[in-house]
């Protein structure tokens, strides 16, 4: 079969939804298919299997920026692309994101399946809802990654919708190294943001013991603010981005992953990665991670944006070593009910089912 798979999100830029495509398109290739990944790149596409559609303008959307392409030019080369490639079946994730993903619902050409990834308040959703109900109505399927995301889309748009997960690749926890540490470690990795809670992760380190240290991956809006804010704290590493491969490394020897995001997520992708990888995992309880992390059995999840109790459930996690045990071994466990293939799978029998109605 060949497939076309539609990012709005700058693919060159780290982010859940790029890395769900992309993991796809992997997966789906292993499995036979000829597949091809269209999104914006601001520089080299990642992979030969990429047709870049321009460079992304960041901007702001459900607490975050998004690098999306509304530009004019993007759409041409949308169009063309699809018009080019002639695809059996065409897969848009996020659908209604401004630029390339509307752009190939509303100039409909092969069979079309649509995942929508986001939780919460968009605007976006309300102010074209009218115009979205109609565009969406060329999809083919929908599915949603989570009961958020589902709701979110019914509430703003209408429509049917299969309830999916967000994969991970397993392959590259078989085969890593873990980094070196030294001393029990926590990991936090994700976007210097207010949403994802870094400052109350920083602010419950000063109710840890000298000997804990903290890895903070990635950088942010709120990177130079909190680096000066906890410039005297030697026990804090700043990582900035780093690649794929260093992230499974360090997942492998942090002692404990930390997600203290404030809300916002739809689905828990870096928890499945932490399980994945043997290592605890403390985060907020959000409904988008309780999908995936079982609270006192996967995961230990705390009340959002509260730095007393995430640091108590950190110490717990650090200092019970049948607690850790424990979670790693029923993470573990989860982690392979969410593989990268086993989704692949079930997208490629729906995509057999569009096809064979077209």
């Amino acid at each position: 079969m060949r497939i076309g798979l539609v990012c709005p999100y700058s693919l060159t830029l780290p982010g859940g939804v790029q890395n769900q495509v992309l993991g796809l398109a992997r997966t789906m290739r292993e499995l036979g298919h000829d597949v091809r990944v269209l999104g914006p790149c601001d520089g080299p596409p990642p992979d030969s299997g990429v047709t870049p559609l321009g460079d992304s303008i960041p901007t702001a959307a459900n607490g975050s920026m998004a690098p999306i392409a509304p530009d004019p030019s993007a759409q041409l080369r949308t169009i063309r692309a699809l018009r080019d490639e002639r695809f059996d079946v065409v897969h848009l994730h996020e659908p209604l994101a401004p630029g390339v993903t509307h752009t190939a619902l509303v100039f409909k050409a092969q069979p079309l399946v649509g995942t929508f990834h986001a939780a919460g308040e968009i605007a976006a959703y309300k102010w074209m809802s009218p115009l979205a109900r109609w565009a969406l109505a060329k999809l083919d399927l929908r599915f949603a990654v989570s009961n958020d995301a589902m709701e979110m889309a019914r509430r703003n748009v209408g429509g049917t919708y299969e309830l999916v997960f967000n994969g991970v690749e397993l392959g590259p926890y078989a085969k890593a190294e873990p980094y070196p540490s030294q001393g029990p470690t926590i990991f936090f990795l994700g976007r210097h943001e207010p949403r994802k809670g870094l400052a109350v992760l920083l602010e419950a380190m000063q109710e840890l013991p000298a000997g804990v240290r903290l890895w903070v991956g990635s950088d942010g809006p709120e990177t130079t603010a909190l680096r000066q804010q906890y410039a005297g704290d030697p026990r804090i590493e700043w990582l900035g981005r780093i690649s794929d491969r260093e992230k499974v490394a360090r997942l492998m020897a942090a002692d404990v992953f930390c997600a203290p995001s404030l809300g916002g997520e739809s689905f828990g992708v870096v928890l499945i990665e932490a399980m994945a990888a043997s290592t605890a995992v403390v985060a907020s309880d959000l409904p988008g991670y309780a999908n995936v992390a079982r609270a006192g059995r996967d995961a230990l999840l705390v009340p959002p944006g509260d730095p007393v109790a995430l640091a108590g459930a950190l110490r717990s996690v650090l200092d019970d070593d049948a607690l850790a045990t424990g979670l790693v071994a029923s993470g573990r466990e989860r982690a392979a009910e969410f593989s990268m293939q086993h989704l692949a799978e079930i997208y490629l029998e729906a995509y057999g089912r569009v096809v064979a109605r077209r």
